[in-house]
């Protein structure tokens, strides 16, 4: 029963990924949702952004292991993330109707920072969208009873995804992820009313996690631990807002407002249910301690899905893991997408300046089947769990792309010289210090690269400019506002400039 309900789930899901991708009839459908969505969709939207693999598996477990202060990036810092990007993305970025940052970090600075910032943000999502697929290897292998191992459910988890999302892009996933998360917040609740019932309830969950320790939220009066502490805070904070699904999913609103309440309430959302997972895993150590204590030691991201399956009923069962596919699902395949888009408007488009829509809109579909593969290789042969995978992620984009995003946003001194000094500076500095010290380093590797590419933008906007700014002798916040004036009368992507 709870392998045909799991069959019977996916393939639903494909279904309404594929109705919907009849309507897409150009790349901006494609890559932005044709700017349609209304303020529900965008909130589900928003809320799926993180609602993924590391919520139900990778936090719970390490929250299990050690506590709120384990967490702090994940709900803590990704929820934060969420609200900030979609002030700042309506703010700033929607009025220009474009499909991709780099197409921002383009006319804000040149051709070069788009490319770089491009291929920071693409290598990013290596990691986050392997986490995802692995983790449905994950859940196919646990529903079979092993019958699918973990390399074939993986496989299957990356075919499944890349189905849909090919054909429907943003508009499959934004209408996928608002049906997706009735299924998520409904049998979240319901798989957590049972182990609240089976563990005495929740006072005695929280009492308990509380008198262990697990609800203390600030580290010691240490130096190194604060940096570390504060350190996957910021990363996962900052670092994820130069990510091009999130901007891809607050600019498919229709409307600046809804971009940014749809924000607000998905980010508030997210943080109040990542919790539901890790009570559900807490209070499962207290219904089966021995078998808890026996998976923690081999593999702490199977406490949740063992324990399920070993103390619910198969209706509940069916339940959970239909929830957990939605969850996957709705992060997986935008997190294909994003990357894909970004590569094909980004760096392909610069080799066919003459393409039209549709052929730009197979390059787009050819990309995502490409980085698939890439992604589906990288599962298959990483030993990092999904919560690793998926925090490391953002340590790039926090080196490389943060700055120049902020900085040309609202520094009008902001240069081109500025920006390829952050990138360089930022990159090079962040791999030199995880490469050669690593753990070994009281303040976290990624922050230097932050620290380097801060100094770096400000102190090569300011000294003698030896390299063109993007539009000579005229002002480039004048030119982005004229260009959100130009783009509120037309509907169609926007142009390439020769810089």
């Amino acid at each position: 029963m709870l392998i045909w309900s799991v069959a019977i789930y996916l393939l639903v899901s494909i279904g309404i990924g594929l109705y919907v991708a009849t309507r897409v009839h150009n790349s901006r459908d494609f890559a932005v949702a044709g700017r349609s969505l209304p303020l529900p969709v965008v909130m589900a939207t928003i809320f799926a952004t993180w609602f993924g693999a590391e919520t139900v598996f990778g936090v719970s477990a390490t929250f299990v292991k050690e506590g709120l202060r384990g967490v702090v990036a994940d709900p803590f810092g990704a929820s934060l993330c969420l609200i900030i990007a979609g002030i700042f993305y309506g703010t700033k970025l929607y009025k220009l109707n474009i499909l991709t940052l780099g197409d921002f970090f383009r006319m804000r600075f040149n051709r070069t920072v788009e490319v770089l910032t491009t291929v920071c943000i693409v290598v990013s999502y290596l990691g986050w969208v392997s986490a995802q697929i692995k983790a449905l290897g994950l859940v196919f292998n646990v529903v079979t009873n092993g019958a699918i191992s973990q390399p074939h459910g993986i496989v299957l988890g990356a075919v499944i995804v890349l189905t849909y999302t090919t054909f429907g892009g943003m508009l499959s996933v934004a209408i996928l992820d608002f049906v997706q998360m009735i299924m998520i917040m409904g049998g979240m609740l319901y798989i957590a009313s049972i182990f609240s019932g089976l563990s005495g309830g929740v006072d005695a969950v929280i009492s308990h996690a509380s008198l262990a320790g697990k609800l203390d939220f600030f580290p010691e009066a240490n130096a190194a631990q604060w940096l570390t502490f504060l350190g996957a805070w910021i990363t996962m904070m900052l670092g994820s807002i130069p990510q091009q699904d999130v901007f891809q999913r607050v600019t498919s609103a229709k409307s600046v407002k809804i971009a940014i309440y749809g924000s607000i309430l998905g980010g508030v959302l997210y943080f109040c249910f990542a919790f539901i997972p890790m009570f559900i895993a807490y209070s499962a150590t207290l219904v089966d301690p021995e078998k808890f204590n026996e998976l923690v030691q081999t593999d702490s991201q199977m406490v949740l899905p063992t324990l399920i399956l070993l103390h619910t009923p198969v209706f509940a069962q069916a339940i959970f893991y239909g929830a957990v596919l939605s969850a996957i699902m709705s992060t997986s395949s935008a997190t294909l997408l994003a990357p894909s888009v970004a590569f094909s408007e980004n760096i392909m488009r610069g080799f066919y300046p003459g393409i039209g829509d549709h052929a730009f809109l197979r390059m787009m579909r050819i990309t995502i089947v490409c980085f698939a593969c890439i992604v589906l290789i990288f599962a298959l042969y990483s030993d990092a769990s999904i919560f690793a995978m998926v925090e490391n992620a953002y340590k790039i984009t926090l080196a490389s792309a943060f700055v120049p995003l902020f900085f040309g946003a609202y520094w009008r001194r902001a240069t081109t010289q500025g920006a390829l000094v952050a990138i360089i500076g930022g990159v090079s500095s962040w791999l030199l210090f995880e490469t050669l010290i690593g753990d070994a380093s009281m303040v976290p590797s990624q922050l230097i690269g932050l620290g380097v590419s801060l100094l770096g933008m400000i102190a090569g906007s300011l000294l003698p400019q030896w390299v063109g700014k993007a539009t000579p002798k005229t002002d480039v916040h004048a030119e982005l506002h004229h260009h959100a004036a130009a783009q509120t009368h037309h509907a169609e992507p926007l142009h390439r400039h020769n810089k």
